[in-house]
């Protein structure tokens, strides 16, 4: 099934069943309100999000409504916690090697991960608000999964039982932020501000054969300002799949239902389907020539991130966003 939620209802949202081509939905209230209210009980409420869903999609529901993506929330609004990792070691590798720096052997063994953003996301078609140009904003296009309840030092094996939903993240970055405040070697704060989930959460059944091993397989695509900026698939090349990311997190404390864990920017060590964002890309023309040469978002500049289907549907429907001055 497919959820997501209208920005009518309230600092978190209203939950809706949105249908498989996206075109359509209607409200979940006599199942849950709230997407956070659906994870909470998700073991009652997932039978009746996925009977109301089967209805929506055989043209039972007569309170069907036609879909707006501008008047879509976050699916959530907030959440609990967002922990974001760094999955894909060639845009590890190759972030350091344009530094000078060499992987150490255990990111091969012990996933990357930081504490990201939670309190609030930005919709699918909202602006990102950014105070300066001057901070070096770059999108990052990633995947990622929401558990419900999982128990602290959880197995990998049994993490996997734990993911609910499936979507997308433009997980957005301040580059110029980011080496002072790891030089102090605490990790981000300023530099990473809000991020923005996919318009709709999906469960695993919705992906079919492109769901396997906790990877999601198929090509993520990013055009920046209309233009192809690249389409990494994401299941090759990810170091650690999403069970042992949720393991990962879960080691020292349990993980309470609608946490968001993220893959970090897709990347393939085929460079020829472009990269998942500016700083990688820049990254890439450091190795090659010395220095960059594409320059970081600009006010005006705008974002696309999608996921298509093996028939050519949108998937999770797009993140669609413009960078904007704050204030």
């Amino acid at each position: 099934m497919k959820l997501a939620s209208l920005k009518a209802g309230g600092r978190d949202g209203t939950l809706i069943v949105v249908d498989r081509a996206l075109a359509n939905y209607v409200p979940a209230g006599e199942a849950a309100a709230t997407m956070q209210a659906a994870l909470d009980n998700w073991d009652t409420v997932a039978p009746r999000l996925n009977a109301i869903y089967t209805a929506l999609n055989n043209g039972e529901r007569s309170d069907a409504q036609a879909l707006d993506f501008s008047a879509l929330a976050s699916p959530f609004p907030r959440a609990y916690e967002f922990v974001d990792g760094s999955a894909y070691l060639p845009h590890v590798e190759r972030v350091r090697k344009a530094r000078g720096a060499e992987v150490p052997e255990s990111f091969y063994e012990d996933p990357l991960m930081y504490q990201a953003v939670s309190a609030g996301f930005l919709g699918p078609r909202d602006p990102v608000p950014v105070v300066s140009e001057d901070y070096g904003i770059d999108f990052e296009s990633e995947v990622v999964v929401v558990t419900d309840d999982v128990p602290m030092a959880v197995s990998a094996e049994d993490a996997a039982a734990h993911i609910q939903l499936i979507g997308l993240v433009n997980d957005v970055s301040l580059r110029n932020l980011i080496p002072a405040e790891l030089a102090k070697g605490f990790g981000f704060l300023q530099s990473k501000p809000r991020s923005a989930l996919s318009p709709v959460l999906v469960t695993a059944d919705e992906l079919g054969d492109a769901w396997r091993d906790t990877v999601l397989h198929r090509p993520l695509r990013s055009h920046l300002n209309g233009e192809w900026f690249g389409e990494p698939d994401a299941g090759t090349d990810m170091q650690f799949n999403f069970a042992q990311l949720v393991a990962h997190a879960a080691r020292t404390r349990p993980l309470a239902a609608g946490t968001i864990v993220g893959s970090g920017t897709i990347a393939n060590q085929d460079t020829s389907l472009g990269a998942s964002c500016l700083a990688e890309k820049r990254m890439l023309e450091i190795i090659a020539s010395g220095k960059p040469q594409t320059p970081f978002m600009q006010f005006g500049d705008t974002i696309h991130i999608d996921m298509l289907d093996e028939d050519g549907n949108s998937i999770f429907g797009a993140i669609e966003q413009e960078i904007v001055r704050y204030g």
